[in-house]
């Protein structure tokens, strides 16, 4: 059945991938970000240049009606300021959600994040969606990301006719990827902390839009973790970046935060909160979403994490 796809973000790589994906799939897709498309998509993929928090977005819902809503546009970015964000991810994704009600959209996914669990000591593994999110404890920059997933999960639940499905996928890396893991992975010299090595989880971009796809068309609806294939140590993790000539630097703990202000590699824009993640494991389990929706990843872990030094497409 050919569905109008609303998908936001689409001036990220994740979502062009699964605007591409659907498109071919003979889909309706129409993108929508706050920042301008960059050039390259297919030419029946209309795109919208909107604020989800402002006025513009009601007419794009209004206009095109659509049967749903692939909400990837999270704002991760903390180029941005922090009101921005703010208004963005939690003003701007209750109007998404609120049209989508009024408009009786049938389908509406989420991408959250698994940083919202928080990497802590005292955190279970692996991590199953009912832990409590740890992350806004500490760090202000995630406080937007945590009332995000809060608010669509109340969604969830609170507005049954919309059928919605909450995404908290590990770190999405691959050629195209230009989050903050991926980028940090693909630098001259990166880091880790001497003397921790806890677990990662990676998750391959192709694997990741196949995860979205199932969302997209599944039945089942609530809060579910997306994984790769395994985990390993981040050490190891970085031992694989070698291959593209990365150099790896053990920085003590207490020097970590100086570090990453000083260092032009990685610049202020690299979050801190991740310091912790280097530290203490957040390891997830998606054996729900496996159960429910039939996902599999394919792309090995190592494959995954080597074919992410590859070029990245410009985003």
């Amino acid at each position: 059945m050919k569905e109008r796809i609303i998908i936001t973000g689409i001036a990220g790589s994740l979502a062009r991938l699964c605007a591409e994906e659907l498109h071919r799939e003979g889909h309706e897709v129409i993108g929508v970000d706050y920042r301008t498309a960059p050039p390259g998509l297919p030419k029946e993929i209309v795109i919208h240049r909107a604020n989800y928090n402002k006025t513009r977005i009601v007419d794009v819902f209004r206009k095109h009606r659509p049967t749903m809503v692939l909400h990837l546009g999270r704002v991760g970015n903390l180029k941005e300021h922090p009101n921005k964000r703010f208004d963005l991810n939690v003003i701007g994704s209750a109007k998404l959600m609120d049209l989508s009600n009024e408009l009786k959209v049938k389908r509406f996914v989420v991408l959250s994040t698994f940083h919202i669990y928080g990497a802590h000591p005292h955190n279970h593994i692996p991590i199953h969606e009912e832990e409590p999110l740890r992350a806004g404890q500490n760090f202000a920059q995630l406080a937007d990301a945590v009332q995000l997933d809060n608010q669509a999960n109340t969604w969830v639940y609170r507005h049954r006719n919309v059928r919605t499905v909450v995404l908290r996928p590990t770190n999405i890396v691959g050629p195209d990827i230009k989050n903050a893991i991926a980028s940090y992975l693909r630098q001259s010299t990166v880091f880790h902390l001497l003397g921790f090595n806890p677990m990662w989880q990676f998750v391959h971009q192709t694997d990741m839009v196949r995860a979205i796809m199932l969302a997209a068309k599944g039945e089942e609806v609530g809060v579910f973790n997306v994984a790769g294939t395994g985990e390993l140590p981040i050490v190891d993790a970085l031992e694989l970046t070698r291959l593209g000539g990365q150099r790896v630097v053990a920085v003590p703990s207490p020097l970590a935060s100086a570090f990453l202000r000083l260092s032009r590699t990685f610049g202020q824009a690299f979050p801190t909160y991740l310091i912790d993640f280097f530290k203490y494991a957040c390891v997830i389990s998606d054996e729900r979403f496996r159960k429910a929706f039939g996902y599999a990843p394919q792309v090995d872990l190592v494959e995954t994490v080597r074919s992410n030094q590859a070029a990245a497409r410009a985003a």
